[in-house]
């Protein structure tokens, strides 16, 4: 193989795991909006206290368990996780960004002939984590490498939306990516571990944060 033809993997995960994927993901904010309107995330500290917590317990116990087992599953396999997968969004506002980020790199898979894209019923909502190994499985991207694509997407998205929130600046938040990242491959070798019967970790602050933010007043983001 061409050094060339090797890359393409590579440019297929940047391209996935651009912020700008799936569409619509800015107007989110998995309860961070909440936790700041509480008084429970007032800086950077705080934040990276919040957003490690999601790194080092529902990545490594949960979203890349899933994701694993998601790329590797024929068509049953998949339907059967991502049930699972949509089981495990706990509030309203977290399962409806689930399955509209799931839905729009559905369509996105679609129009760019990602085969199994075409085969999933219509009658059944799909999880941004289920889409996204829709991708990664006929694009040649191995677990680990999607596995850091999913991370970095999310915690740009965190990193974003804390901007918004006024918690800190860019550069702040560059130093803060930085010492977040460093944990990342460590718990990808934590997550290859998991067992089947153990995927699945409930993290009740950000639960309550998100029920607390559907009956918010005033706020920038849906959830």
């Amino acid at each position: 193989m061409h050094r060339t033809e090797s890359l393409a993997p590579l440019l297929h995960l940047l391209r996935l795991a651009s912020p700008s994927l799936p569409v619509g993901a800015f107007a989110w904010s998995q309860g961070l909006e909440a936790g700041v309107e509480l008084g429970w995330v007032d800086g950077p500290e705080t934040f990276a206290d919040w957003v490690g917590a999601a790194l080092d317990h529902g990545f490594a116990q949960q979203e890349l368990p899933l994701l694993q087992r998601l790329i590797a599953a024929d068509d049953a396999g998949r339907r059967r996780w991502n049930r699972l997968a949509l089981a495990l969004r706990e509030t309203a506002e977290l399962r409806e960004q689930d399955v509209q980020g799931g839905a729009a790199l559905l369509r996105l898979a679609t129009a760019t002939d990602i085969a199994a894209a075409a085969a999933w019923p219509d009658d059944e909502p799909i999880s941004q984590l289920t889409a996204y190994a829709l991708h990664c499985a006929q694009l040649g991207i191995a677990h680990p490498e999607a596995a850091i694509g999913l991370v970095w997407s999310w915690l740009d998205n965190q990193l974003a939306a804390a901007l918004k929130l006024g918690l800190f600046g860019q550069t702040r938040g560059q130093q803060l990516a930085l010492a977040l990242l460093a944990r990342v491959p460590a718990m990808i070798a934590r997550a290859a571990a998991v067992a089947d019967a153990d995927i699945g970790l409930s993290l009740p602050g950000q639960v309550l944060a998100s029920m607390l933010h559907e009956p918010q007043y005033s706020r920038l983001f849906r959830s």
